[in-house]
């Protein structure tokens, strides 16, 4: 009986391997939900394996001419705001407050009695007088003079010109006494928040937040938007002094916007392999400057794991507009909406991925992934495997061992063994 047992139990050990075999081939040669996994794997990613209802991403190789498109539409006020001219002169506008000094040539004029010769000056200064709701001035003996639009000088010969058939050769002096109308709002974190006067020399953006009291946070977690004429541009504050050209003149009715924000990168996969990882395997990481490379990115994240990583499959995840998306050789044509998302791939196994990768600016809210070696996955399979072997061994090793004992106590044996089987 025993004989047929082993038989038995033998056969369906076999029968059971073999089903168990086929199983891990089939998990080895296909992408399996339900192995663990810190994400998607390289071969997913490049060959755009996504659910139906999943967002499409174009994906993008690191390279020379890459970087080079990305640094050309990096975050600067110099790229957003062409005109790097200074103001032109300024000009008074409603509610701004003037004065005007009218002097003629000789006493006895429209203005200058006869008997104001003593005077040190013939000259008559008006009371200071505000740029009303019209744009105008009042000038006796006028009818108003246009003066909002116009400079100094040219509200100064207006009156000239409405005097002159009546004074005696006429001179005028017009002077801004109170700006209401050519200012430069700085708000947000600065010590003295204000709307300030644009000098007619022309002040630049750090110069404004300058007279604002500067900035009352550290300035590599500083961002600095500028707002004019409807078109806006944030940049770090480090981009204002490490590159004078973003450093641009502020014009009239300009509003800067000076916030702290921190700027993060996430980081997923197969990292951690550094003394970083002793801080954090994967997460949410600072700059901790104003700019960083992604290789900077990659150390502060303890570098690939060795044990585990791919150097030749690490993707960054990212949002590009739809003109930088073009530039990089994108069909934007299958995407909705203005900005595209884009996974760059970077090839560490290659020894000029590293140059490329510190040429790489990262921006705020960057993701990192670093994806598994495809030996890893074989590993998690072959384990799996001896996991699932041996759980349909332990039954059939009991039942066997069940039959020697039976055949131990009724003194029986077909092979003269006596020992319990306590293994396949």
């Amino acid at each position: 009986m025993i004989g047929g047992g082993q038989v038995l139990v033998g056969g369906f050990r076999q029968t059971a391997l073999l089903a168990v075999l086929g199983v891990a081939l089939l998990l080895a040669n296909c992408t399996n939900p339900f192995m663990s996994a810190a994400g998607p794997e390289s071969w997913d990613v490049r060959a755009h394996n996504q659910d139906a209802d999943s967002l499409p991403y174009a994906l993008v190789k690191l390279t020379p001419q890459v970087t080079d498109v990305l640094a050309t539409n990096a975050p600067r006020l110099s790229v957003m705001f062409a005109d790097r001219r200074p103001p032109q002169t300024i000009t008074f506008g409603i509610g701004d407050v003037v004065s005007v000094t009218i002097f003629e040539a000789a006493a006895g004029g429209l203005f200058i009695p006869a008997e104001a010769g003593v005077r040190p000056g013939n000259f008559v200064a008006l009371p200071n007088q505000a740029v009303d709701a019209h744009g105008n001035i009042s000038v006796p003996y006028t009818s108003g003079i246009r003066a909002a639009g116009r400079t100094a000088v040219e509200v100064q010969q207006a009156i000239v010109d409405a005097l002159k058939n009546r004074a005696i050769e006429p001179q005028v002096l017009v002077s801004l006494i109170e700006q209401h109308t050519s200012l430069v709002s700085v708000l947000g974190e600065v010590k003295a928040p204000a709307r300030l006067p644009v000098s007619a020399a022309g002040d630049r953006i750090l110069d404004e937040i300058t007279r604002a009291g500067g900035p009352s946070s550290q300035g590599f977690d500083t961002w600095v938007m500028l707002e004019r004429d409807g078109k806006r541009a944030t940049v770090p504050f480090g981009a204002l002094v490490y590159e004078p050209a973003n450093n641009i003149y502020a014009r009239p009715n300009d509003t800067i916007y000076v916030y702290n924000e921190p700027q993060t990168f996430v980081f997923f996969g197969a990292t951690g392999g550094g003394p970083a990882a002793q801080v954090a395997a994967q997460g949410q990481v600072n700059f901790g400057a104003w700019r960083i490379s992604l290789a900077e990115a990659v150390a502060k994240a303890g570098g690939l794991n060795d044990n585990l990583a791919d150097p030749a499959s690490v993707f960054l995840y990212r949002g590009e507009t739809r003109e930088v998306a073009q530039q990089l050789g994108i069909d934007v044509t299958p995407f909705e909406g203005p900005i595209i998302p884009v996974i760059y791939a970077v090839n560490f196994r290659d020894p000029a991925g590293y140059f490329i990768a510190t040429r790489f600016e990262m921006r705020n809210k960057d993701v990192i992934y670093a994806s598994n070696a495809p030996v890893i996955e074989t590993s998690k399979v072959l384990t799996f495997l001896r996991l699932v072997v041996g759980t349909v061994n332990d039954p059939l090793i009991a039942a066997q061992n069940v039959l020697v004992l039976k055949n131990l106590i009724n003194g029986t044996s077909t092979s003269g063994t006596t020992a319990v089987v306590v293994g396949p």
